[in-house]
Parts: structure tokens; C-alpha cells; sequence
């Protein structure tokens, strides 16, 4: 299974805050918009996304179609057959893409211990 990309999507209180502490840990802002409260920040091949007032908790994300850099790939697994594959092995998604459609979807999971994954396929 290709899950593609891979990032931790961190709830924040305060974006600007936010971007400033990871900053000083090296992050600079790699893509999405401080205005509309979301930044996607890295360090070399590390990516964090911060998301204020966007989501409940943490979570694992995914983006299968994207390297590191954002940058389609020619050969992924769409979300769609990954849902199948993860229902094929008795993983329930919590949140699923709609089989009858393509292009960009997403789906989530949650592990025995509570932590979301998201897998969001955005072409």
C-alpha cells in the first residue's frame, strides 16, 4: 500500500505563536495560508502541518499521489483502493471517501490507541 506523503498535523492555539517556536527549531513555511489558519512547515524532508481551530486532536496525514516536495507522483495507490484494502483487512474508517467518485478524497482511521490518521489525496 502507498500512502504517499507524510506529515504530522498538529491542533494549534495560536498560528502565528506557532510558526514562530518552529521557526526557531529551522521550519520555514512550505505551503497553505497563515490568513486561513493553516501552514504546512519543514525542515529538509520533515513536514508538520499547524491547523488552528481545524481539528479536535493531533493526527498522522498521509497524501498519497505527493512526494516530500508536493509533487505528483506517476504511480500512487488512490484513496479509494487503499480504503478497500484497509476494509479488506478489518480497519473500519471512521470517515470514508465515496467509492464512486475520483480525484481528490480523504478517509480516516483511528489505531487501537485513539491517534487519527488521515489520509488526504488532494488530485
Amino acid at each position: 500500500m502507498k500512502l504517499g506523503a507524510f506529515s504530522i498535523s498538529l491542533t494549534v492555539k495560536d498560528i502565528a505563536a506557532s510558526r514562530a517556536f518552529y521557526e526557531k527549531l529551522g521550519f520555514t513555511a512550505f505551503g497553505g495560508n497563515q490568513d486561513q489558519r493553516w501552514l504546512i512547515m519543514r525542515n529538509e524532508t520533515t513536514l508538520i502541518g499547524l491547523f488552528q481551530g481545524m481539528f479536535e486532536k493531533n493526527m498522522l496525514t498521509f497524501n498519497p499521489g505527493w512526494d516530500s516536495d508536493a509533487k505528483n507522483l506517476a504511480d500512487f495507490d488512490d484513496v479509494r483502493e487503499i480504503q478497500k484494502q484497509l476494509k479488506a483487512s478489518d480497519i473500519t474508517p471512521v470517515a470514508e471517501a465515496d467509492a464512486s467518485t475520483q480525484g481528490p478524497a480523504h478517509l480516516m482511521v483511528v489505531d487501537p490507541d485513539g491517534n487519527q490518521i488521515l489520509i488526504d489525496q488532494h488530485r
